[in-house]
C-alpha cells in the first residue's frame, strides 16, 4: 500500500513571521492525519518553519534544489543548505519553473539526482499545456517528461521519488481536471514507470495530482486508484483549507 502524501507548495508567499503563524495554526489541525503531510515554504521561511514543526507529524520541503554542491549559481540553493534545516522533500521541475526560469527535462533530471544522492525526496512535476491536451498530445508529452526526469536513475532510487501530475491549464486558474481525467493521465505515468523500472518499482512510486486540488474536490480525486496525494497551491496558504484536504476522507 502506498501512503498518501499531501504537500503544500506555498510558492512566493508568506514572510517568516506569517509562515510561522501558518504552521502553528496548522499543527493541531493535522496532528491525527493518516497521510504524510508536507509543507514547502519559500527559502527564507525554512528556518522558522523548521523550528515550529519540530516534533510534529509535518515534514519540511523546499521549492527547488540545485545539482551542484556549491558554486557560482546566483539565486540557487544546494542540498547541503537545505539539509541544515531538516528538509526532506524538494519540488523539482514545477511548471512555473519551466515556464519562467528555463527549466528543462535535463535540468530537472540533474536536480532530481542531486536530491536523491543527498537523501532528499524529489517531488518531480510533469504536465501538459491546454494546447497540448486539445491536440491529443497529453499522454506522449507527459510520458516523455517522466522518462527525461528519471534518465539514469536506478529502480531502487526511483522507488523514493514522488511524481506530481500538474496539468498546466489547471494551476492557479481554478480549473481542475475531473477525477477521471486526472486518473487517466496518472495511469499513463505509472505505465511509463513500469516500462522503465518494472512493475514492483512502478507500484511503489507515489503519484500526486497537482492542479487546483481543494477541500471540495480532494475526496473524489483521492478515491482514484492511482492518485496517491496532492501538490496543493492556493489551498495550502490557509491552515483550515489545507487541513481539510489532508483529511479528505
Amino acid at each position: 500500500m502506498r501512503k498518501a502524501i499531501i504537500a503544500g507548495n506555498w510558492k512566493m508567499n508568506k514572510t517568516p513571521d506569517e509562515a510561522r503563524a501558518l504552521v502553528e495554526e496548522l499543527i493541531p489541525l493535522v496532528a491525527d492525519a493518516e497521510c504524510e503531510v508536507v509543507v514547502c515554504p519559500p527559502f527564507v521561511d525554512l528556518c522558522p518553519v523548521s523550528k515550529a514543526i519540530k516534533g510534529t507529524n509535518i515534514h519540511l520541503g523546499a521549492q527547488n534544489i540545485h545539482w551542484a554542491k556549491s558554486g557560482a549559481f546566483t539565486g540557487e540553493i544546494s542540498a547541503d543548505m537545505l539539509k541544515k534545516f531538516g528538509v526532506e522533500y524538494a519540488i523539482v521541475g514545477h511548471s512555473e519553473r519551466r515556464r519562467y526560469f528555463g527549466e528543462t527535462d535535463a535540468t530537472v533530471n540533474m536536480r532530481a539526482k542531486a536530491a536523491l544522492e543527498n537523501g532528499i525526496t524529489p517531488i518531480i512535476c510533469v504536465g501538459e499545456s491546454l494546447e497540448q491536451r486539445e491536440r491529443g498530445e497529453t499522454d506522449e508529452f507527459v510520458a516523455s517528461q517522466v522518462r527525461g526526469a528519471l534518465e539514469g536513475i536506478s529502480a531502487d532510487d526511483a522507488r523514493r521519488v514522488v511524481i506530481a501530475y500538474e496539468p498546466i491549464w489547471a494551476i492557479g486558474t481554478g480549473r481542475t481536471a475531473t477525477a477521471e481525467m486526472a486518473e487517466e493521465t496518472i495511469t499513463v505515468i505509472r505505465k511509463t514507470l513500469r516500462s522503465i523500472f518494472g512493475n514492483d518499482a512502478a507500484e511503489t512510486v507515489r503519484i500526486q495530482y497537482g492542479g487546483s486540488m481543494n477541500p471540495q474536490n480532494a475526496a473524489s480525486l483521492m478515491a482514484m486508484e492511482n492518485i496517491d496525494g496532492g501538490l496543493i497551491g492556493g489551498a495550502s496558504l490557509k491552515a483550515e483549507d489545507f487541513s481539510k484536504v489532508v483529511k479528505y476522507r
